[in-house]
């Protein structure tokens, strides 16, 4: 039977989706788990499979769109059955939309569905946003309690497109450099980033309108042909300058990505960072140990990395406040321990998720990262893969680093850095030996939890690396 085929939603905080390019036409026969499209999420670009067999028999937004999750995309079903009574009712919501969006542009005095105070709405009540809104409120300069009874969300929770409203509808500010910006979709920001173009350089459209791929291709073409000629991989190019040659990167794509996070992680929660030295020569024996049964058990390998997912997930169970996030006006506690592992590519860093790693075995772990660190590497990662995340783990010790101050993956309350392994003389006993040392760094959000804290969850990690049995308690 034809149904339609929604945007999905590939993470907890996605709202929409921007789709890329769709990989397969109309007409054509899928069979379940083939790639059907490209989309660009806020985190990363995905490919997105078929859900079930049959006929891609209508696609609904194409490149460029920008769609809200679980709205539909495209209508499946077999080769000749009618798709009359699913158009109809595409036709009828498209209908409303553009009606919206033709008495927004014409400046009508009517507020649209999205605009209309949510029900029990009172002055002096606490206005929450998702974090889409609220960014774009900020870029914006929309004070938060101007949307106040405006959100359309769960619980009445401000969202993105209650946002996009209260812009297309609030009067009309003086040109200035912070207000003539115009609204761009992503994969135009991402071209204009890649040529250098300067938005606030293009000419203003219809209110409320935005700037399209063929906006930006169309604005460089008159100022140089030759820049329209993407890269779109980031291959540098180089063009000579006074005293030498200089190569010229594009930021775009995932640098721009891990840019935005970290300089927002950064600035938003106030990171201090506690360093503590850990003596690692019984976990290296227990490891030694425990590796030949692990390979016959597991299939894998188990590192020290996998250890201390194991041991980190240990100790969150005893300090909890580690395993937390501050979201809106609420510090929220997690159950589930699910750890992140940065993972670094080159072209960037991503940070794949051991779920509920409080309860698996140290072998389990093993192999379920290894899986997920191959899958990093050659791409082939789903959305599921980076999703989740409550405290994350970055090691630099294969570099040779011993110390360095980790910063927070956002919506997270910690994470810690772990530096190299080295054999350094230390005093056991008043004696001293050769033991083999490692540092952990312990960064965290100083809004969600104090020092001593967090001093104590690095304490019991020490311990629990130390004697490393009773991580198998």
């Amino acid at each position: 039977m034809a149904q339609f085929f929604h945007m999905p939603q590939l993470g907890s905080t996605m709202e929409e989706g921007t789709i890329l390019k769709w990989l397969k036409n109309e007409g054509d026969t899928v069979k379940k788990g083939d790639v059907l499209l490209e989309i660009e999420t806020d985190k990363a670009t995905m490919e997105v499979e078929a859900s079930e067999d049959g006929v891609l028999r209508k696609i609904l937004h194409g490149a460029e769109a920008v769609v809200p999750i679980q709205k539909p995309i495209a209508i499946l079903g077999a080769a000749h059955e009618p798709i009359d009574h699913l158009l109809g009712g595409t036709a009828v919501e498209r209908g409303r939309e553009a009606e919206a969006e033709h008495a927004s542009r014409a400046g009508g005095a009517q507020r649209p569905a999205s605009m209309a105070a949510a029900p029990g709405a009172a002055i002096g009540e606490p206005v929450y946003l998702s974090p889409r809104a609220r960014r774009i409120a900020e870029e914006s300069g929309i004070a938060v309690l101007d949307l106040a009874g405006l959100g359309t969300g769960p619980q009445g929770r401000v969202i993105e497109r209650d946002v996009l409203a209260y812009l297309e509808q609030r009067p009309s500010l003086p040109a200035t450099e912070e207000t003539r910006t115009p609204r761009v979709t992503p994969l135009a920001a991402r071209i204009a980033d890649e040529l250098g173009i300067n938005l606030g350089d293009l000419e203003m459209g219809l209110p409320g309108s935005r700037v399209r791929s063929e906006d930006i291709l169309r604005h460089a073409e008159t100022i140089s042909p030759q820049r329209t000629q993407r890269d779109t991989e980031e291959k540098p190019t180089v063009t000579t300058v006074t005293g030498g040659d200089v190569t010229v990167m594009a930021f775009g794509g995932m640098r721009k990505r891990i840019a935005d996070n970290v300089a927002k992680s950064a600035f938003t929660a106030p990171h201090v960072t506690l360093t503590l030295e850990v003596d690692m020569t019984a976990c290296a024996e227990f490891r030694a140990k425990v590796i030949p049964d692990i390979e016959k058990t597991y299939g894998a390998r188990v590192s020290y990395t996998d250890i201390l997912v194991k041991a980190v997930a240990r100790a969150l169970g005893e300090h909890p406040r580690l395993n937390a996030a501050l979201v809106g006006e609420e510090i929220r506690l997690f159950a589930q321990k699910n750890i992140g592992v940065a993972v670094a590519l080159e072209e960037g860093l991503i940070v794949p998720v051991v779920k509920n790693a409080e309860s698996k075995a140290l072998g389990a772990i093993s192999a379920e990262l290894k899986g997920l660190v191959d899958r990093a590497r050659t791409g082939k990662f789903t959305p599921d893969d980076l999703s989740g995340g409550t405290f994350s783990i970055t090691n630099l010790g294969a570099f040779g680093i011993d110390v360095f101050d980790p910063i927070i993956v956002t919506g997270q309350a910690a994470i810690l850095g772990v530096g190299r392994i080295a054999d350094k003389p230390v005093v056991v006993n008043k004696e001293v030996i050769v033991r083999a040392m490692m540092n952990l760094c312990l960064s965290f959000d100083h809004r969600v939890l104090d020092g001593a804290p967090a001093a104590r969850f690095l304490q019991r990690l020490k311990e629990l690396l130390e004697n490393p049995l009773l991580i198998l308690i």
